[in-house]
């Protein structure tokens, strides 16, 4: 076989359709779009599964189901791509270096395909319950890192800033009771001496209504002289 002989298998390839040939081309006139309408005209696009307007099939249709948009980032490993490894303490760089995961993978879980017939640590990654029981049958065991640096720093903050934030509560909290008790008090020392004040200016208003009373009473009661009859009696000559 040479380059210069080689040539797509008999039927993969097929001419172009000659549209707008003739009549007797089939595809004269009109060249395949029918007469006039949306499809027959330059630019009439319209999207697949377009139904002039009608709530198209994909839409008309249930959904089901769900895919997760991260399912590419754990990769499968079976348990007999760790027997073939050579390395005794297997990670999740150990696997891409071999080609055992894609180089674009963030996690690899090991599942039940195969058997391991030799002791592997696996440091970081996953198991399902079968696989798990098969490695440590076989003496291996599995070692999780421990999440230290900046997870731990950023927990720290979030504890702190959780801590920060209650005391700020408490302290508003107190501030506000503070605050009511003192306007509770402010309003009911007010009220206190509204009705001090109240009362004061009702007995007032009694002694004065007494004094004129009894003033009244002693101007009536008090006997007229003599020199007020004489001209009581003078002016009634004069009438």
């Amino acid at each position: 076989m040479q380059l210069n002989t080689i040539k797509p298998a008999a039927g993969a390839k097929h001419s172009k359709k000659r549209v707008g040939r003739g009549i007797g081309s089939g595809t004269g006139k009109t060249a395949g779009l029918g007469h006039k309408g949306q499809r027959a005209r330059a630019g009439g696009y319209h999207k697949t599964g377009f139904e002039g307007g009608q709530m198209p099939l994909q839409r008309r249709l249930p959904k089901r189901g769900f895919v997760s948009p991260t399912r590419d980032d754990t990769a499968e490993v079976r348990l007999s791509d760790l027997d073939r490894l050579k390395a005794d303490t297997i990670d999740i760089l150990t696997l891409k270096e071999a080609g055992v995961v894609p180089i674009h993978a963030l996690s690899a879980k090991v599942i039940v395909s195969g058997e391991i017939n030799r002791k592997v640590t696996l440091h970081g990654l996953l198991a399902s319950k079968g696989a798990k029981a098969a490695v440590e049958a076989a003496g291996g065991t599995f070692e999780m890192p421990v999440h230290t640096g900046a997870e731990s720093a950023k927990k720290g903050k979030k504890v702190a800033a959780r801590a920060e934030a209650t005391a700020r509560a408490a302290v508003r909290a107190a501030t506000t009771a503070a605050t009511i008790a003192e306007e509770n008090a402010k309003a009911e020392s007010q009220a206190e001496a509204k009705a001090v004040a109240k009362t004061k200016a009702k007995s007032e208003s009694k002694d004065e209504t007494k004094a004129e009373a009894k003033a009244a009473r002693v101007e009536k009661t008090a006997p007229k002289s003599k020199a007020g009859k004489a001209d009581a009696k003078g002016n009634k000559k004069a009438k």
